[in-house]
């Protein structure tokens, strides 16, 4: 049996049992570990010093609350960043630094840096994986610039036209539940929840030529899908949470399993009836079937996608975009034209003047409907909604984690594994746009007098 010496521990030679040697060997990579961790902490807090900071709200929490998704946040945040016009950092915690950049030229770097070097932060984008699997809010590198060429038919002119139909449809179911609660007297609604059961119902009928009568009626898929926001909204927010193995043994977590569950249920049911249908039909016939309709959704367009090799996208690929279409279209759609009914409320003479537009260009047409190519002839009403766009873009801030220091223009440093914030208008115009020109369209004598974003 081997014998080890111990002596550097005051100890005598001792039996060398694999057990004994597992054990140290253990200890020291932990220790080594350690050390190392401790080590790029400290360079890391050196590195950021130079970046200014609001006050803690708590010692060992740091800023975590400071921030909450209610409008008293938005306008703490809005305050932090004209504080720190350049940037500024928050603490998750004790040793869970994150940066917030927010002038233009402090983000250009991380904006101008390539994939490998500021990729995205899965951290923060892991949370929606069991939801969003590799749609293109996740995926990266190969897999997200295939998928991005296969997905591009999907928002050429002749698929998007007739969606115009749809949008005016569920707009004017919206609209006639708002004349109907006015009549009521209701004083108030909660504009972003009506407005949020709009683009649901329209994304369900572009996504999956599906009628789910959702704002008339509960809808199980629907509320799946709010519950779900809600959930990683909520899970943002406590640092407790961010574990896999803790936040699945919570409660939020266990519904959070279920809804997935919903959802992705839902979509695979759609997408084995599609199957089912393209070999029955053939794809001529399916097509010609499909045109006759006037619409191809996004699930038919995913069907019939194929690469340069001529392979076509998974069912598990199919699920995630779709899923990541539902999600990324109906929150950010809904958030922007909630803001902009906010705006034209505050500023009533631009109000009437898109209302005098959209009049003009309505005279005498029957029925009084928005169509593609009025879109166009907007161009006041359009100034507006790019303007409401940029004070409250529906996504304000992306995350990225860098893979190497990252120098910005006034010296400061960005070390290596720190996750950056950069505050970005990403506008996502074309649905906020469409969807605003069909609500105007049928709603010409409503009057939005005191609107509040939700």
């Amino acid at each position: 049996m081997l014998q080890l010496s111990l002596s550097w521990l005051g100890l005598g030679p001792v039996t060398a049992s694999p057990w004994l040697l597992l054990l140290l060997v253990g200890g020291s990579w932990l220790l080594a570990r350690v050390l190392a961790w401790t080590y790029t902490f400290y360079d890391n807090c050196h590195h950021l010093q130079c970046f200014p900071q609001p006050p803690k709200q708590n010692w060992f929490w740091g800023h975590q609350g400071l921030i909450t998704p209610t409008e008293e946040g938005v306008k703490k945040f809005t305050q932090l960043v004209a504080t720190y016009p350049q940037g500024f950092k928050f603490w998750m915690g004790p040793a869970f630094p994150i940066l917030t950049l927010c002038h233009p030229d402090t983000i250009r770097p991380i904006t101008s840096a390539s994939a490998a070097v500021a990729p995205k932060d899965m951290f923060f984008y892991g949370f929606l994986k069991p939801w969003l699997g590799d749609g293109l809010l996740l995926s990266g590198g190969d897999k997200w610039s295939r998928h991005r060429r296969m997905l591009t038919p999907a928002f050429h002119f002749n698929i998007l036209k007739p969606y115009m139909k749809i949008f005016n449809k569920s707009v004017n179911i919206m609209h006639d539940k708002w004349q109907c609660l006015t009549s009521e007297g209701s004083a108030r609604l909660d504009m972003f929840e009506h407005i949020s059961l709009m683009t649901l119902d329209s994304l369900q009928k572009c996504v999956f030529s599906f009628e789910s009568n959702c704002q008339e009626k509960p809808s199980e898929y629907i509320a799946a899908i709010l519950e779900l926001s809600a959930l990683i909204e909520k899970r943002n927010q406590y640092v407790l949470l961010y574990p896999d193995f803790v936040y699945y043994l919570t409660p939020d977590g266990q519904h959070f399993h279920r809804a997935c569950r919903l959802v992705h249920d839902f979509t695979d049911a759609v997408i084995q009836e599609r199957r089912r249908t393209l070999p029955t039909q053939g794809i001529d016939d399916f097509l010609k079937n499909k045109a006759k309709s006037k619409t191809l959704d996004f699930i038919d367009v995913l069907l019939l996608s194929k690469d340069e090799d001529g392979k076509e996208l998974s069912d598990e690929d199919i699920r995630a975009e779709a899923d990541t279409f539902m999600f990324e279209g109906h929150d950010t759609t809904a958030s922007g034209l909630s803001w902009v009914l906010h705006h034209l409320a505050q500023h009533p003479e631009y109000q009437e003047r898109c209302r005098q537009e959209v009049r003009e260009l309505l005279k005498d047409r029957k029925p009084v409907e928005i169509e593609w190519d009025d879109l166009a002839q907007l161009p006041f009403l359009t100034m507006c909604i790019k303007e409401s766009l940029r004070l409250h873009p529906p996504v304000p801030a992306i995350s990225r984690c860098c893979t190497q220091d990252i120098v910005l223009p006034d010296g400061w440093i960005i070390p290596k594994g720190l996750r950056p914030l950069p505050l970005l208008p990403r506008e996502h115009q074309g649905a906020v746009t469409s969807g605003f020109y069909s609500l105007l369209g049928r709603a010409q004598k409503l009057h939005w007098a005191g609107v509040r974003h939700g």
